[in-house]
C-alpha cells in the first residue's frame, strides 16, 4: 500500500469530516478496499472496519476542537439536550450492525454500500427538503433545535455499522429535513457519528471471524496500517479547519455534499 497515498486521501477524510460530518467513513471505505485488495472478496469486510476506527477518532477529535460557542450555540435548551435520547439506540443498533457485518457475505456488504449510497443520492435530488430546505432556521418555537426522532436510533446505526459509513448520510439530511442549516447538520454529525462507530470498532477489533486465511497486518478486522495514514492525513487538517471554517453558501454545501456522495459511489463501482 502506498503511504504517500493514504496521507493524501487522509487529508480528504479531514476535510469531509469538518464540512460534512462523514467522520471519514464514504471516503475509507472506498480507499481501505483499494489498499487491502490483495484480501480479495473480504477487502470491503476490513475496510467497513477500519472505516469504523478511522471514524471513531475524526469524529471525536473534530468534536474536542470545535470552539465552545459553536458547541453551545448547537446545544439548545441544555447541554446535549437534542441528541442524549438518540445517543444509546445509535450504539445498540450500532453494535448488531457491526456483528452482522463480521459474518455476511463480503459482495454483500460492498453492492449494499453501492445501492446504498446511490439512493441517497436520488432521494436528496428528488425529494424537497435537503436542497431546498424548508425552515432555514433549523429550530423550534422556543429556540432549541428540534431533535432527531428517537425512533430512527437503532436502524440508522445498525445500517450505519454494517455498511461503515458513521450515520452522517442518514442524519444530516434528516436534520436538513428538519430545517437545519448545512453548517448545523453537519456539526451536530460528529457526535451523532462518534455514538455509532465506537461500539462498531470494539466489536470490529474482537475478532476476525469469517475472514479467510491468517492477516497478520490486521487487528481483529481492521487494518491499523491503513487507519494510521489515513489519521495522519486528517487529524491536522480537522484541527485547521474546525477553528477556521471556510464559509459556504448553504446552498453550494449542499450541491457538493451531493456530488460527494455520488464520486464515491462512482469509486465503488469501478
Amino acid at each position: 500500500m502506498d503511504l504517500l497515498a493514504l496521507l493524501g486521501i487522509g487529508l480528504l477524510t479531514g476535510v469531509t469530516t469538518v464540512l460534512f460530518g462523514f467522520g471519514g467513513g464514504f471516503v475509507a471505505v472506498p480507499v481501505v478496499v483499494w489498499a487491502d485488495s490483495a484480501l480479495g472478496a473480504d477487502a470491503i469486510r476490513v475496510a467497513t472496519a477500519t472505516s469504523a476506527v478511522v471514524m471513531v477518532v475524526n469524529a471525536g477529535f473534530a468534536t474536542a476542537v470545535t470552539p465552545r460557542r459553536v458547541l453551545a450555540a448547537l446545544r439548545g435548551s441544555g447541554p446535549l439536550l437534542p441528541l442524549l435520547p438518540l445517543l444509546p439506540l445509535l450504539a445498540a443498533g450500532s453494535s448488531a450492525g457491526a456483528l452482522a457485518a463480521r459474518v455476511a457475505p463480503a459482495a454483500l456488504i460492498r453492492w449494499a454500500f453501492v445501492a446504498y449510497v446511490a439512493l441517497t443520492v436520488v432521494d436528496l435530488l428528488l425529494r424537497p427538503g435537503f436542497l431546498r430546505p424548508r425552515a432555514p432556521a433549523g429550530v423550534a418555537a422556543d429556540g432549541a433545535l428540534r431533535p432527531l426522532p428517537v425512533v430512527v436510533g437503532v436502524p440508522v446505526g445498525a445500517v450505519a455499522a454494517f455498511l461503515g459509513v458513521g450515520g452522517s448520510v442518514l442524519t444530516v439530511p434528516a436534520m436538513r429535513r428538519a430545517g437545519h442549516t448545512m453548517r448545523v447538520a453537519t456539526a451536530l454529525a460528529n457526535p451523532l457519528t462518534l455514538a455509532i462507530a465506537l461500539p462498531a470498532a470494539v466489536v470490529f477489533l474482537a475478532g476476525a471471524q469469517g475472514l479467510a486465511g491468517a492477516h497478520a497486518h490486521l487487528v481483529g478486522l481492521v487494518d491499523l496500517r491503513a487507519a494510521a495514514g489515513l489519521l495522519l492525513g486528517a487529524l491536522p487538517v480537522i484541527a485547521v479547519l474546525r477553528r477556521r471554517p471556510p464559509r459556504i453558501p448553504d446552498r453550494v454545501h449542499a450541491w457538493t455534499y451531493v456530488a460527494l456522495l455520488g464520486a464515491v459511489t462512482v469509486a465503488m463501482v469501478l
